[in-house]
């Protein structure tokens, strides 16, 4: 009975061991598996991806048709390809350096060190931001897409202000060196652990990283660029405003992934920072209809869009730590300060003064800081730590000194961005000898000056445009080489007036012939009568 029970026992024992060691085997096997790694959580790194394709979608084709229905149609292509050049560069000096800067090893309490991302050991590894102590359960490469789409949108919004104008190579200057000395800066300070984040800063989603600095940028900007053509300025109809509400439904919807998907996590607070983006969006454009139909006797569908997007800018620092009730009061707030700041300030001489083309700094500027300074009103104790945040909540919870830091934290991105937007400004005009600014003749053409391309390529449109604007394509007709001998015989420079195929009609612009630009000769009013064979085109 004795050796029985002792054989037994031993039996018992071995399985134990072997039960041991085999779960010590498969649970070596399961972390050391680089398909499904012991870190990783599916569901989080597919929410992750997915947020930040939404982001990218913002930008192409979201502001991209945004820009060019908006703009007239002479900058359609421009407005639009300047927002497509800026995703594409910011990606390559993203992973080259611009996202250990941001959120990699601290050099400075400013600024982390300039580092690749493009290592594959570090593109599987787990994500983590060391200088903020935070982890992921998702790869280093989603965390630096993710990131990258932030930075690309930035540049994108920025280009808002710079449009109808803005000399297209010292737009391909001015990309890298924002990103690099603007962009980097804010996003170490306030997200990347740097001395904004340690003092407790909220901003949930980039409401001062990219709102506040973009809409200062784009103001500096566009006082150093200068204005657009005064007729361009007092005409400035959009070109297509369904296209316009394309791209602005594009950007409502992806700011679910813009908002959604900053706790790093499909958390509780990830859905409360979607709803509360549709809520505090819808209650800012509604708010600024109505304002819309008071004072201007008209609910105006580019005003709509306007509100839309103070909505998105205003609950973007404020996502997941506010309640729903504090998303209507962000809405409401964003529905009007920022339209009496663009309806009435806007229209005082000393803005007018400076060009800022689709009012960026009345959107992003005074948005971001109705939605900064309403974060530090409303922040809940519950959803700071929802979001992995230790604030406890904003004034409402008890906590009125986190609307000092909130101040604090609009300040210091309004002064760096000031300072290094001039700077760069500078360096591209002095130093690079480049022009800020496109010659009038170019700016009096559009887009076939700059691209030698058009935005509609229907074939009366393009001949009445070839008509108006006094030069022609490539492959032009025997007629259409009589008439160019004419014009260069004469040196003339003629007045036209809009007809179909411009949208607008009314308006008087004069048209040159490329080939005679830069000659430096002067035109004469001479009136060019057209030979028998161009009246039959």
């Amino acid at each position: 009975m004795t050796s029985t029970s002792t054989s037994a026992s031993v039996v018992s024992g071995a399985a134990i061991k072997t039960a041991q060691a085999t779960a010590a085997i498969a649970s070596a096997s399961a972390s050391s598996n680089p398909v499904a790694p012991a870190w990783l959580d599916p569901g989080h790194n597919a929410w992750q991806m997915t947020a930040g394709t939404l982001v990218a979608l913002q930008s192409i084709p979201g502001l991209v048709v945004l820009y060019a229905g908006w703009v007239k149609h002479k900058w359609s292509i421009n407005s639009a390809f300047m927002a497509f050049y800026a995703f594409a560069a910011v990606l390559i000096c993203w992973v080259i350096w611009g996202y250990q800067m941001s959120f990699g090893t601290q050099m400075l309490p400013l600024v982390g060190y300039p580092s690749i991302a493009v290592d594959l050991g570090f593109e599987l590894e787990d994500s983590n931001l060391p200088t903020a102590d935070l982890t992921q359960a998702f790869p280093q490469a989603s965390m630096v897409y993710f990131q990258f789409v932030f930075a690309a949108i930035t540049l994108i919004l920025i280009a808002g202000s710079y449009l109808c104008r803005m000399n297209f190579v010292a737009w391909m200057i001015f990309v890298p060196l924002w990103l690099t000395f603007s962009y980097t800066i804010g996003a170490f300070s306030i997200w990347g652990g740097g001395f904004l984040f340690k003092y407790g800063v909220i901003d949930y989603s980039g409401g001062y990283v990219i709102h506040l600095s973009s809409g200062t940028a784009g103001f500096v900007g566009a006082w150093w660029i200068g204005p657009r053509l005064a007729a361009d300025r007092v005409d400035a109809k959009p070109s297509n405003v369904t296209l316009m509400l394309v791209g602005a439904g594009i950007l409502w919807t992806g700011w679910n992934g813009f908002n959604g998907g900053d706790p790093y996590a499909a958390s509780p607070d990830a859905g409360v920072a979607v709803l509360n983006t549709n809520i505090c969006t819808a209650m800012s454009l509604l708010t600024w209809v109505v304002m819309d139909i008071i004072f201007f006797k008209k609910p105006s569908v580019i005003g709509a869009v306007q509100g839309m997007i103070t909505g998105l800018v205003a609950i973007t620092p404020a996502a997941g730590v506010v309640a729903g009730w504090g998303a209507i009061l962000l809405g409401l707030g964003s529905g009007t300060i920022p339209w009496i700041s663009m309806n009435i300030f806007g229209r005082t001489k000393l803005m007018r003064k400076v060009d800022d083309t689709l009012d960026v700094f009345h959107t992003h500027f005074v948005g971001a800081i109705v939605g900064g300074v309403g974060t530090g009103l409303w922040a809940t104790k519950k959803g700071c730590a929802a979001f992995g945040l230790t604030n406890p909540g904003g004034a409402v919870a008890g906590n009125g000194r986190q609307i000092g830091l909130q101040i604090v934290g609009a300040l210091f991105i309004i002064g760096w961005n000031t300072v290094w937007t001039s700077l760069i400004m500078c360096f591209i005009k002095y130093v690079c000898r480049v022009p800020l600014r496109m010659t009038d003749e170019m700016c009096e053409i559009g887009d076939y000056a700059i691209h030698g391309e058009e935005p509609y390529t229907f074939e009366y449109y393009n001949r009445n445009y070839r008509r108006i604007a006094g030069f022609e394509h490539q492959g032009p007709s025997d007629a259409e080489k009589a008439l160019r001998e004419v014009r260069k015989s004469h040196e003339v420079q003629r007045d036209h007036k809009f007809g179909m195929g411009n949208g607008v009609d009314g308006v008087i612009i004069k048209g040159q012939d490329p080939e005679e630009m830069g000659t430096g000769r002067n035109s004469t009013s001479e009136e060019i009568t057209p030979t028998k064979e161009s009246k039959q085109e």
